[in-house]
């Protein structure tokens, strides 16, 4: 597919060798260098492009190998300085004070769903509801762009339910492993009622949407028969169960505010462990078991499964998770058939966490009714969390000010260096089965681009930088050194370049190629847009990005890579 994205995340990797480990940091470095450069021009052309250049550095990079060691030089002028007047303290989010750590907070004491049914038999699609009619003709559940919020309406409230029992049965997976139906509702509706309604997005609508989006994922040809029966009902299972009592805060709010969640899970993925530790905490309740009939071994692998599969949602986890899986694209063992070979717990859980994470992230390639809806939530959820921080006299987090957010530049932002870069290699994974998803993600952004207001400096406006035409004409390289000079907040910038002939665990070197294109604009004024591409691959490839042959390969498709982003 020939795409108009201008954002490029080419990344080349070697095959694996057992240092594969070994060459995790040199890997995350170049992942970070990376961002930095793809990111320079948006967060220099304006305040809106900073704000949503640090959003996505502060979100989807793993801030855990970047703390500041303490100084041991003393700064007198801190000491001449005036007193300040201090903040006030931030309220711990989360239960109040007293209560004990031994107890998990946020669960409540279970209703007897199954047994208020007004007849013995649980009902078809797991819920009454006047609308069973509409609500089974409107549940396509192998469709991608599934109305949820129609599922929502016509289900009384209950998409969580209606959408993980009929897949269940549909897959009769029920069946295959005994469970009972009346356990299995009761269970998705104590759950269901864990997702709180006050919340705009990380509620049990979203989690509906990521479950079907799972369910229709895993039924790719090149995964056809790939997973067990286990593993599909544990994939299935963490879709259900992946933001469970989400407050609609975000983890490194409950870690400013010092949180008791934050204390209790030492900082690390602090709702993810939250989430997974509510749902198995449910089933403790006999009434709740869905897994009883399970062996010991099938319950462990189970619960270990989910576990990885959950905290692979943490979206710190992200460029990881991209690394891992750009790696076995490159290295990937397909049948005659087409289907994939994985022939081991790592490289099986591994694509099932990016299938899960995928479906996540999945919003933007669905329709754009559905998509915009789905702005309008998180959009809001951000901005609720930034009046806390207001209140709080906290410093306001990236896109949850209300009163300075670019929704449509932030949106297309997201798509270019979050999302498409990770649908793209997962499309490489089972092409070619997931085109559909990333052409109406191209569709989007385009939609997105168009929205964004116009400035009046539109040769110096990254609004408008967004909104250049296709066109790149070849003239001389330079935004790349420019890019290496300067830091984006939450990127760790390295001090010294690669070495060509290098080997051994800094073998991972990141090739920059940058062109600086002048192209004219819809409003008639000249504008540059610098095209920043990396390549995370061996020393011995690394060229200068001033280089004729870096200036030529930057607009030349790689016949390993597809179509340049």
């Amino acid at each position: 597919m020939s795409t108009s994205i201008p954002a490029s995340l080419v990344i080349s990797q070697p095959s694996l060798a057992p240092s594969r480990r070994e060459n995790d940091a040199s890997l995350m470095r170049g992942f970070k260098r990376m961002l930095n450069k793809e990111l320079l021009h948006f967060s220099e052309s304006s305040k809106s492009g900073n704000q949503i250049s640090e959003y996505i550095c502060s979100t989807f990079l793993d801030k855990t190998q970047e703390l500041d060691l303490p100084s041991l030089r003393v700064d007198d002028n801190e000491n001449k300085s005036p007193l300040r007047k201090p903040r006030p303290a931030p309220t711990p989010a989360g239960p109040t004070p007293g209560s004990t750590m031994s107890q998990i907070s946020g669960i409540k004491k279970p209703l007897p769903h199954a047994n208020s049914f007004s007849m013995e038999k649980v009902p078809k699609l797991g819920v009454e509801t006047p609308y069973e009619v509409e609500l089974t003709k409107a549940l396509n559940l192998d469709v991608w762009g599934l109305d949820i919020f129609k599922v929502d309406e016509l289900s009384n409230g209950r998409p969580l339910t209606v959408v993980t029992y009929s897949i269940l049965q549909k897959r009769n997976l029920l069946a295959a492993f005994k469970i009972s139906p009346k356990t299995m509702v009761n269970f998705l509706m104590t759950l269901e009622d864990h997702y709180l309604k006050t919340v705009p997005y990380h509620n049990r609508a979203h989690a509906a949407d990521v479950t079907q989006s799972i369910h229709v994922l895993l039924k790719t040809q090149a995964l056809e028969s790939v997973f067990t029966n286990l593993e599909v009902l544990a994939a299935v299972f963490a879709g259900a169960i992946h933001d469970v009592d989400h407050p609609g805060l975000t983890n490194q709010y409950l870690i400013n505010t010092g949180s008791e969640l934050a204390i209790m899970y030492n900082d690390e993925s602090v709702l993810e462990n939250h989430h997974l530790a509510v749902a198995f905490k449910l089933l403790q309740d006999p009434n709740l078991d869905i897994f009883a009939n399970f062996t010991k071994k099938q319950r462990t692998t189970l619960r270990k499964m989910v576990i990885d599969m959950v905290l692979a949602t943490d979206m710190s986890k992200h460029m990881s998770l991209l690394a891992d899986l750009k790696t076995m694209v490159e290295t990937k063992k397909v049948a005659g058939s087409g289907v994939l070979l994985l022939d081991n717990y790592t490289d099986r859980i591994q694509v099932l966490q990016n299938l899960v994470h995928c479906a996540d992230l999945s919003n933007p390639t669905k329709p754009l009714a559905l998509y915009q809806l789905w702005v309008d939530r998180i959009i809001e959820e951000f901005f609720l969390q930034g009046d806390k921080e207001r209140e709080q006299g906290l410093e306001i987090s990236p896109m949850c000010d209300r009163h300075n957010a670019t929704i449509e530049k932030s949106q297309v932002g997201f798509i270019e260096y979050i999302v498409h870069p990770l649908w793209e290699t997962w499309g490489d994974l089972v092409h070619p089965d997931a085109q559909e998803m990333l052409d109406i993600l191209e569709d989007n952004r385009n939609y997105f681009l168009t929205q964004i207001p116009a400035s009046p400096t539109s040769s110096q406006s990254g609004v408008n930088e967004l909104r250049e035409t296709d066109a790149e004409a070849p003239d001389a390289a330079g935004g790349a050194e420019a890019a290496a000079a300067v830091g984006i907040e939450g990127i760790e910038e390295e001090s010294e370049p690669p070495t060509p002939g290098a080997s051994g665990p800094d073998a991972h070197k990141v090739e920059t190629m940058a062109t600086v294109s002048t192209v004219r604009g819809s409003g008639g004024g000249e504008q540059q847009h610098v095209r920043v591409q990396i390549t995370v691959g061996d020393a011995e490839s690394f060229d200068s990005p001033s280089s004729p042959q870096s200036r030529q390969q930057s607009h030349e498709e790689d016949p390993s890579e597809g179509s340049p982003v």
